[in-house]
């Protein structure tokens, strides 16, 4: 079942050239058909980069998915232009009368800062209030997922000794739940970020369960109990070469970082990284869709 993204998005063309089933709006419209309602709260600086990675996600399962972009308005994003912005998203205010079936929120490029020191904390707070009667089931990434287990949980990020940064074998704890099914008892994953979240404060709430972890990276796959919340702390959805850029970026910039640890084949940066993590990225994107959003929605619900 094909995607449906707003006219002349340009991630579609590309989309379409990896052979990802692309509807846009003016043709859906014309179908006697519910798809479900994707929210997708952008934060992430290089806003077009992630677009892709997500559709491409969220395009390749039996469902038909309908996406709405959504930016803050309190803080305008310098690395894409305002007609990009003006052309294929929306603000909270004109979205907030709206349901979705899911919502997801990227991760953001302020997690050393305290939440209240965030430029849009105030309008992400509204937002995340919003969502617990406006959608179905939300999937919060890096960023995203620390400011859900803050808002709605009261659990804090804490600031790490060395940048979590690279490839991580993570262990699952239970197969049996509907978010993993078909995944591998260990599976590698992409992480990239400075803060983490205290095992023993998720051992605490009861509220929450680990679904998958890492004794490198800590916590990966933390679910609510009711489904409604699913934190990924790192980032499933990066591309190949995601860690490559962001390296390459630092050094640039003469900063002082570790290479990415288990990613360059043979520790070395002349060598092409693979995608080691992407089948059970599909399958984790897939699951959501089908089990805590599709199975989850009343069809009346928008």
């Amino acid at each position: 079942m094909p995607i449906t993204i707003p006219e002349a998005l340009p991630a579609g063309e590309l989309l379409k050239e990896e052979k990802i089933f692309v509807m846009e709006e003016g043709r859906a419209t014309t179908q006697d058909i519910r798809p479900l309602r994707i929210l997708i709260v952008n934060l992430m600086p290089q806003k077009e980069k992630t677009e892709l990675q997500l559709l491409r996600l969220l395009g390749n399962t039996p469902l038909q998915v309908s996406i709405t972009f959504l930016r803050t308005e309190s803080y305008i994003s310098k690395n894409v232009s305002e007609t990009h912005l003006a052309s294929f998203y929306k603000t909270f205010r004109e979205v907030e009368k709206e349901r979705f079936d899911g919502m997801i929120v990227t991760g953001a490029p302020v997690e050393q800062m305290e939440f209240e020191e965030v430029d849009y904390w105030s309008e992400i707070q509204q937002i995340l209030d919003w969502a617990e009667t406006h959608i179905t089931s939300s999937m919060h990434i890096c960023w995203g997922a620390q400011a859900a287990l803050y808002h709605y949980y009261g659990i804090e990020k804490q600031p790490l000794s060395a940048k979590c940064f690279g490839i991580f074998s993570h262990t699952l704890t239970d197969p049996t739940v509907s978010l993993a099914r078909g995944f591998n008892d260990q599976f590698p994953a992409p992480h990239s970020r400075h803060t983490g979240i205290s095992e023993q404060a998720l051992a605490a709430h009861r509220d929450l369960s680990v679904l998958a972890g890492s004794e490198e990276a800590g916590p990966f796959i933390i679910l609510s109990n009711d489904g409604k919340n699913i934190m990924i702390t790192g980032h499933l959805e990066y591309d190949a070469c995601t860690l490559k850029e962001e390296y390459d970026r630092d050094i640039a910039k003469g900063l002082d970082i570790d290479m990415p640890l288990h990613y360059f084949p043979n520790d070395d940066p002349d060598q092409t990284p693979l995608n080691t993590w992407r089948s059970h990225t599909h399958l984790l994107f897939s699951n959501w869709l089908n089990y805590y959003v599709y199975q989850q929605t009343p069809y009346d619900w928008c």
